[in-house]
C-alpha cells in the first residue's frame, strides 16, 4: 500500500500538511473542513471553473502587459488556465458551492491550483510558492471581491446562452404544432368551461410566442450580467492595482470569452450591489412560471384519456403505475412543473441574499450564484427534455375535438351578432336543457337559414374577428 506523502504549507493561522497528491492547497485545506454543507463541490459547475480560469488568464495578461507580472510566471499561469479550461484538474476544485467569506474559499482554491499547476510546468515542485506564489502571483491585483463575482457572472453568461438555445429548440417544435394543428376546430375554454371556438394551431402557437418572449427578457437581463467590477479590488477603491489595470483586465476577458463585457462606472457600487442577479433571477422565475403554465395546459389537454379532455395525446415515454395495467402518466410536463417550483424557490433565496449585503459588500453571493446557475441549468434541461420527449410526439384527437365542438354551447356566442343576446342566451339555456345542438335549435325557430348558419360556423369565421355586418 502507498503512503500518502504530504507537503507542509502555512497560513496565518499557522502550518498544515496537504497531500502532496493535490493541487489545492492550505486554504483550500481549511474550506474543506469549514464547510462541509451540501456536498455539493464547486467543480459540480464547469461553467465557473472554466469562468474561474477565464479571469484568472485575463488578469494575468493585464498585470503582464503592466510589467508586475514577468513573462516566464505569465507564461505557466496563463497555460495552467487554458488546461483547466480544457477540462484538467477539475477534481481539485473541491471547495463546497455554499461557503462563508463571499466566495473566498472559492478563489483560494483557484488561485492554489493554477499556482500549483504552473510551478509543475515550470519544473518545480508543488508548494514551491516562493517561486510562483497563489497570492502574490496568481491573485496579483486581485481580490476575491472583484473575482469571485466577475467569475460568476461570466460563467451565468455561458449558462444564459445556453438557456436561450435550449428554448429555441422546445420554441420551433411548438411553432411546428402550431402549424400541424391549425385546421383543427376545438373550444376554448376560460375559468374550465366552455368558452368560443379556435383552432389547436391557436392554442399551441401560445405557447411559441411565449417562449420568443421570454427569450427576448433573458438576453435583456445577459446586458446587465455583462457589466463587471474586475479591477474594483476589496471595496471597489482599486486598491493595490494600477490605473491602466481595470480597462486592461476587461479587455482581455471580452477577447477571451468572445462576450464584450464592459466595467462598471461605479465601482464601490458595483461591488456592493447585487441587482443584476436579483434581474436575472426574476426573469428565470417569469420563465419557470410560464413554462410551468404550459405544462398544467397540455397535462388538462391530454386528461383521461377517456374520463377527462381527450383532446391531445402526448407520446407514452414509461408505464405510470405499480398496481394499474395500462395507465401511463404525463411524466415529462410533470418533472417540468417540479423544475419550475425549484426555480421560483430559487428566486426568493435570490431575493434574501441580496437583501442581506451590508456595507460596501454582500457576502452571500455563493448561494446566489448556486442557485442562478441551478435554474438556468435545469430550465435548459427541463426545455430540451420537454421538447424531445414530449412535444414532438403530441398528436390531435381530432373526432374528440370536433365532438365537443359540435355538442358545445360556448358556439351561441358566435350567433350573437346576427340573432341578438337575448335570442342567444334563449338558444343556449335550452339546448342546455334539452341536450340539443345550438344549430338544432336555431333553425327550429328560424333565427337563421341552413346557408347562413353554415357559413356562421365554418372555422375560418368562428376563430377571427368577425367581417363587417
Amino acid at each position: 500500500m502507498n503512503k500518502t506523502l504530504y507537503r507542509t504549507e502555512h497560513d496565518l493561522l499557522g502550518e498544515r500538511q496537504v497531500p502532496d497528491e493535490v493541487y489545492y492547497g492550505i486554504h483550500t485545506l481549511r474550506a474543506l473542513e469549514n464547510f462541509p454543507i451540501t456536498g455539493i463541490p464547486i467543480n459540480t459547475y464547469p461553467g465557473l471553473i472554466n469562468a474561474l480560469a477565464y479571469v484568472k488568464e485575463a488578469c494575468a495578461l493585464a498585470n503582464l502587459d503592466l510589467g508586475l507580472l514577468d513573462e516566464k510566471r505569465a507564461k505557466v499561469i496563463i497555460q495552467a488556465c487554458q488546461e483547466i479550461r480544457a477540462g484538467k484538474l477539475r477534481e481539485h476544485f473541491a471547495v463546497d458551492v455554499i461557503q462563508g467569506g463571499a466566495g473566498t474559499s472559492t478563489n483560494m482554491n483557484a488561485n492554489e491550483v493554477i499556482a500549483n499547476r504552473a510551478l509543475e510546468l515550470s519544473g518545480l515542485e508543488r508548494g514551491n510558492y516562493k517561486e510562483i506564489h497563489p497570492l502574490e502571483h496568481v491573485n496579483l491585483s486581485q481580490s476575491t471581491n472583484d473575482v469571485y463575482p466577475t467569475a460568476v457572472k461570466v460563467a451565468l453568461r455561458f449558462e444564459i446562452d445556453h438557456l436561450v438555445a435550449a428554448m429555441d429548440i422546445l420554441r420551433l417544435d411548438f411553432d411546428k404544432k402550431a402549424k400541424e394543428f391549425a385546421d383543427i376546430l376545438k373550444m376554448g375554454r376560460t375559468q374550465l368551461q366552455d368558452a368560443v371556438p379556435m383552432t389547436l394551431g391557436q392554442e399551441f402557437s401560445t405557447y411559441a410566442v411565449m417562449l420568443g418572449e421570454d427569450q427576448q427578457r433573458l438576453r435583456e437581463a445577459a446586458l446587465l450580467i455583462q457589466e463587471i467590477n474586475l479591477g474594483a479590488t476589496a471595496i471597489g477603491t482599486g486598491i493595490n492595482a494600477p490605473t491602466e489595470y481595470a480597462p486592461l483586465a476587461c479587455q482581455h476577458l471580452s477577447e477571451l470569452t468572445g462576450t464584450q463585457y464592459i466595467t462598471a462606472a461605479n465601482l464601490v457600487e458595483a461591488t456592493q450591489d447585487a441587482g443584476s442577479f436579483v434581474q436575472l433571477s426574476g426573469v428565470l422565475k417569469r420563465v419557470a412560471v410560464k413554462l410551468s403554465k404550459v405544462c398544467n395546459d397540455l397535462r388538462l389537454l391530454s386528461s383521461g384519456p377517456r374520463a377527462g379532455l381527450g383532446e391531445i395525446n402526448l407520446p407514452p415515454v414509461q408505464a405510470g403505475s405499480s398496481i394499474m395495467p395500462g395507465k401511463v402518466n404525463p411524466v415529462i410536463p410533470e418533472v417540468v412543473n417540479q423544475i419550475a417550483f425549484e426555480v421560483i424557490g430559487n428566486d426568493v433565496t435570490v431575493s434574501f441574499a441580496a437583501e442581506a449585503g451590508q456595507l460596501q459588500l454582500n457576502a452571500f453571493e455563493p448561494i446566489i450564484a448556486h442557485n442562478l446557475l441551478n435554474s438556468l441549468i435545469y430550465l435548459r434541461q427541463g426545455c430540451l427534455t420537454l421538447a424531445e420527449r414530449c412535444v414532438r410526439g403530441i398528436t390531435a384527437n381530432r373526432d374528440r375535438l370536433s365532438d365537443i365542438v359540435s355538442h358545445s354551447i360556448g358556439i351561441v356566442t358566435a350567433l350573437n351578432p346576427y340573432i341578438g343576446y337575448e335570442n342567444a342566451s334563449a338558444v343556449a339555456k335550452e339546448a342546455y336543457a334539452s341536450g340539443k345542438g345550438v344549430a338544432e335549435i336555431v333553425l327550429e325557430k328560424g333565427l337563421l337559414s341552413k346557408e347562413q348558419l353554415d357559413d356562421i360556423l365554418r372555422p375560418e369565421v368562428l376563430t377571427q374577428p368577425r367581417r363587417a355586418l
